[in-house]
This record gives structure tokens, sequence and C-alpha cells, in this order.
């Protein structure tokens, strides 16, 4: 579905309002509770087949760690000017110190992250090879992960952070990539906030009360339990959900079919895709969605226009290959774009 005349009026007329929600990005302050993750490129040229096994000998070239999972959602908070406080859990290695390192470079508070020496870092590793004047193709990718819940007294104390700093930040957003951070304890804690984002990929029931939840289309079909193929069984779903969460709004991410945003007082309203030839990689795309529509809100933005900035984000983050960030810079330049291709339907 293309971008149709109807809603290319009602964009140009919200481009003034969109723009002054943009510049007030940096007031806001934010507090993530996630599971927080390291994404590792290791990257190398293929030399030969080894003689011990029929597998690839790489000659090391590079090996760079971004942030990942929901340190991805604290990241692209940060790069989009807010001020952010993390929480979470690392492990003690060289992961988790890379991880504080990064944040910590980027003005994030990260006195929320709390190391448990018994369990390791979540961290995904990819490594990629390539021959000479060839292209690089991942190879295999390693994770180290813990499937064993936090320690109690980790998780107390990271529900008393949560209470000694809930009342000072705009929102509270959820990033819960299933690894065990995000307990029933902890939960608890972040709901008594007025305005709690939550993405998460598992059991969105877990969150009931909360002001907004963001699932892509897999995510609410496991949701609701059937398949979403028709309108129709879209707008039940995103009924379902509703219901499900007791939330004030789902907003459904679609791909190349858009977002839909519904409300319980019975709204449905659909945003297109602003991007659907230009889509490399979609990795994160949904932490860039969370993050965009979070500060948006915090200003005050409606969630009609915190869908359409998160769209937005989206939109330019899926054009770069692995986990990315954007800025208000580049939201600003896309929106311009968007309003100039929009005055031509």
């Amino acid at each position: 579905m293309g971008i149709d005349a109807a809603f290319s009026t009602r964009l140009r007329n919200a481009a003034d309002r969109l723009m002054d929600l943009l510049d007030g990005f940096g007031q806001a302050q934010v507090l993530v509770v996630g599971d927080l993750t390291v994404d590792e490129f290791l990257t190398g040229q293929v030399e030969r087949v080894s003689r011990e096994a029929p597998v690839l000998i790489l000659r090391h070239e590079e090996t760079r760690q971004v942030p990942g999972g929901g340190a991805n959602a604290v990241y692209n908070l940060a790069m989009l000017g807010a001020q952010v406080k993390a929480v979470g859990l690392v492990g003690d290695d060289a992961q988790g110190r890379s991880l504080r390192q990064i944040f910590e470079a980027a003005r994030i508070d990260t006195r929320g992250i709390l190391v448990e020496s018994d369990r390791p870092t979540v961290t995904k590793t990819r490594i990629s090879g390539h021959a000479r004047q060839s292209v690089t193709q991942q190879i295999v990718r390693v994770d180290r992960k813990s499937d064993d819940l936090p320690a109690p007294a980790l998780q107390a104390q990271i529900v008393d952070y949560i209470h000694q700093h809930r009342e000072s930040v705009d929102a509270v957003v959820c990033s819960d990539y299933g690894d065990g951070t995000l307990t029933p304890l902890i939960i608890e804690a972040t709901l008594h906030h007025s305005r709690v984002i939550v993405d998460t990929q598992v059991n969105l029931g877990r969150y009931a009360g909360a002001t907004i939840f963001t699932p892509n289309l897999p995510e609410a079909e496991r949701a609701v339990g059937y398949a979403i193929e028709s309108p129709e069984q879209l707008s039940q779903a995103g009924r379902d959900l509703l219901r499900q969460t007791q939330a004030k709004y789902i907003l459904i991410t679609r791909g190349e079919e858009g977002m839909t945003l519904f409300g319980r007082d019975g709204s449905e309203e659909h945003i297109p895709a602003f991007n659907r030839t230009e889509v490399f990689d979609v990795t994160g795309a949904g932490d860039t969605v969370a993050a965009a529509l979070t500060l948006t809100l915090c200003q005050g933005g409606s969630f009609w226009e915190a869908a359409v900035l998160g769209n937005l984000a989206a939109s330019i983050v899926v054009r770069q290959f692995g986990t990315a960030t954007t800025t208000p810079a580049a939201l600003k330049a896309a929106l311009e774009t968007l309003l100039e291709e929009s005055s031509q339907t």
C-alpha cells in the first residue's frame, strides 16, 4: 500500500508540528529496562580450506562491537538526543565492559547496569568471510547467553533502582528480548510509571496496563494465536491485543505494509511504509521505532504523530546493514523529502 492522497494531505498539515516535535527530542529523559546485548561482527579473508576439517580458514581483519537487543533501544534513544538511564545486566567479561564504554562515550547513564559474574553478557558473534574481490558473507553466528534468571538479590537491586529513578523520567521503555532480565518483579516496578512503552518478543500479557505495545507482525500473530493475512484479521488482532494487554494503544509494525495503530476508543489508523525500495537490513528497526515513538510522546505528541515519526526513523535505519541508529537531523531531512514526494501525490 502506497502513500494515498488522504494520508499525504494529513502529513502536510502536520509538517510544522512534526518538525517541532523533532526539535524537542533532546529535552526528554527516558529510563530503559532491557536485555542488554552486544552484537559482535568478526570478519576476515578466506585463505584456504583447513586440512583438519572441511572448514574455511579466515585471516582475521576486524572485530566490531555495537549495542544490540535492549542495548540498541538505549543507544537509539541516545543518538536521537534523549538523556537515557540504562537498566539491565552484563557479565564480568570483555563484552560487558565494551558495552559500558560505548554507552559512557554516548553520555548514557550506566549506573543502573549491574554486573552478574555467573552470567555472560548476551553476545551474538557473527563471523563473516570473503575471498579477494568478493562480497563479505556471514558464515556462522555464535551466541553467548544464560538461561537462568538473575539472582534474587540482583532483581531486588534493579527494582530498587527503578523505584528511585522512575519519577524523574518522562517515560519508561521495556525492551524484552526474552533473555531473562525482565522478571515479574522488575516488570511490576516499571508499570507504576504513567508512560510505559513495551517492545517485547514474548508474552505481551505480562505487561498488562502499559501505555503502548509495538509488536511486529510475527509477534502479534504469536500473541493472538492466529495468522494475520487479511484486513479483517488485522483489525481483529488489534482488538484482541488491546483486550489482552489492557493498553491504551497497540502499534503493529508490518514491514513493507507499513504500521497500523489501534486505540482503546476503537480507532484504527494506517501509516504506510515510507521506504519500500531501499531495504537492506531490518535488524533492530523495531528498537528505532520504539525510540522515536517514545520521544514524540515525551514531547506531548499524539500517538498518530509518534507512529509517523517512528515509521520515518525505521525507514532510515533499514537502509543500513546491521543494527543502526539515526538522528533528529536525519529525520528532518527525511521528513522534508517525504513531504516533497507527498505533494506530488
